[in-house]
């Protein structure tokens, strides 16, 4: 993966990629430089167990930052130093090794820029009322970093032979010990077959495990299909690109997995066209011309630590959707449990209360007052007016 440092021809300054323009701008003079796209460069790879093994790449030359903390690699500009790591927090080191890898097919920009991901990263962080009060107070502004995300696609059209078990229900008539009778539903089950088809478009695959999948699911999806664009390591000038660590085969055998899943509920629908229930799904998919590609997608990240936990909240580059892990404060969790078990000792009082009071009650209704007045008594006990006041002992209850 080839990286450079682009520097402005007006100023000399170096040049990011700005997310507004999609293009190289220089923070010192806004001259601007267009990225060249060439979609006939994003190429769908022909796929066989043979190329996953023997799979050449590229051997690259750009500077490998590796986390101490949780050994995360990224890639970033060759004169970087030290750095956070994005997703805990941990200084990273420059590795003493630069590793082969096969160099991105196609690459999805960040649309969303670090202002607006400021903004809904602070409206988040403001709505967590469970977080403990200082947590606010741990974030600095200007910590959340761009990352593009390594991730595998897989395409695959599948002719996919299935059996199972069909269920038709039926109505019986059952008579029971008290000689009264009731209807029953019965299942009886017959063998069936048949086939499905479908064609996997961009089946995507992450190529890291560094992340929390919870937390990647949550900011997904992105769209690989309209808004990828040729690889070009203009994107990457300013941003880091994380290594992958998912190899090709590995991935592949993922990609098979989320597929096959799919087809299996194809054929339970497939099934339910003729019969009320299914069980016993077997499937025999056959993968056809199937292909793959590498691509980087774009995701903001952030990491604090809070009584010596780490926590990571992520941002999708492309639409602006949040998801992240924080910590619940005890003492605000105990307080909620304290009121609802309050809350659920009132009722069942004032329930017993009522059932035990129910058939002698008089209900009064103060005009003059603007009240109106509930009053349980017993033979000791009694209601009386003052004129146009009425005199409330402490069982009458204000509604």
């Amino acid at each position: 993966m080839s990286e450079n440092i682009y520097y402005c021809s007006n100023c000399g300054g170096v040049m990011e990629f700005d997310v507004k323009t999609q293009s190289l701008k220089c923070p010192n003079c806004d001259t601007q430089v267009n990225i060249v796209n060439d979609k006939k460069k994003i190429i769908e790879h022909e796929f066989n167990k043979r190329v996953a093994k023997t799979i050449a790449v590229e051997v690259k030359q750009t500077s490998t930052m590796e986390c101490k903390g949780c050994g995360a690699k990224v890639e970033v500009a060759p004169d970087c130093t030290a750095t956070e790591c994005p997703y805990c927090g941990a200084k990273y080191v420059l590795a003493e090794k630069q590793e082969a890898a096969i160099v991105p097919d196609g690459i999805v920009p960040f649309k969303v820029d670090k202002h607006k991901v400021q903004e809904t990263f602070n409206k988040w962080i403001n709505r967590r009322w469970l977080a403990p009060g200082k947590l606010k107070h741990l974030y600095e502004n200007g910590k959340i970093q761009g990352v593009y995300i390594p991730y595998w696609t897989f395409d695959a059209d599948v002719v996919c032979d299935y059996s199972a078990e069909g269920g038709k229900h039926r109505k019986v008539e059952v008579k029971k010990d008290d000689g009264k009778t009731e209807t029953r539903t019965e299942t009886d089950w017959y063998n069936t077959h048949g086939r499905v088809k479908e064609f996997f478009d961009d089946v995507q695959v992450r190529g890291s495990k560094n992340l929390k999948e919870s937390l990647l699911k949550g900011i997904e999806p992105y769209d690989t299909k309209k808004q990828l664009v040729s690889y070009s390591p203009e994107y990457l000038s300013g941003y880091g690109a994380e290594c992958y660590t998912v190899s090709l085969d590995d991935a592949h055998r993922e990609a098979n997995n989320i597929m096959e899943n799919e087809l299996r509920e194809l054929a339970r629908k497939d099934v339910r066209k003729h019969y009320d229930e299914v069980r016993n799904v077997r499937i025999a998919p056959d993968y056809r011309d199937e292909t793959y590609k590498h691509i980087l997608i774009p995701v903001y990240s952030t990491a604090f630590t809070y009584a010596n936990k780490n926590y990571t909240v992520l941002v999708n580059g492309q639409t602006g959707k949040i998801k992240g892990s924080y910590p619940k404060s005890p003492v605000k969790i105990g307080i909620i449990v304290a009121i609802i078990a309050a809350i659920v000792a009132l009722l069942i009082a004032l329930n017993m209360k009522g059932e035990n009071n129910s058939d002698n009650s008089v209900y009064g209704n103060g005009m003059e007052t603007g009240y109106s007045i509930e009053r349980t008594y017993d033979d000791n006990q009694y209601l009386e007016m003052s004129g146009y006041e009425y005199v409330i002992d402490e069982d009458i209850e204000i509604l």
